[in-house]
């Protein structure tokens, strides 16, 4: 679901994010977030409050979605309840337009009781 790059200059990742089904965006998306955000399965080094850009390939959207974040949430390796290992990034822009986008695409399914990488 996600690659990485390293800009060595400002320490800001770039990371490849492909969400191109409903089920995916559920679980990834992270509505309690100001602003939004997203949960990336990852692995590597990441630490709270590190710059992220992403590219967003998001559902049926013919381009891709640039946006500015911040990790705001990280689950370790070998976390308790097996759960998934990754971060959450906060969108860092009020970039309502996006947050609006995502939930229109999850309409109906946001009072889903289904399980999601964080909840």
């Amino acid at each position: 679901m996600e690659q990485t790059a390293e800009n060595n200059k400002a320490q800001t990742k770039v990371v490849v994010v492909n969400l191109d089904n409903k089920e995916e965006l559920y679980k990834a998306y992270m509505p309690f977030l100001k602003n939004g955000g997203l949960f990336l399965p990852a692995r590597g080094s990441f630490r709270l409050g590190q710059a992220v850009s992403l590219v967003l390939n998001l559902m049926a959207e013919p381009n891709k979605i640039l946006v500015q974040a911040h990790v705001v949430w990280i689950t370790p390796e070998e976390a308790h309840g097996q759960r998934i290992a990754g971060i959450g990034v906060q969108f860092t822009e009020a970039n309502t337009s996006l947050r609006d986008k995502i939930e229109r695409y999850l309409s109906g399914w946001l009072e889903s009781e289904r399980p999601t990488y964080t909840f």
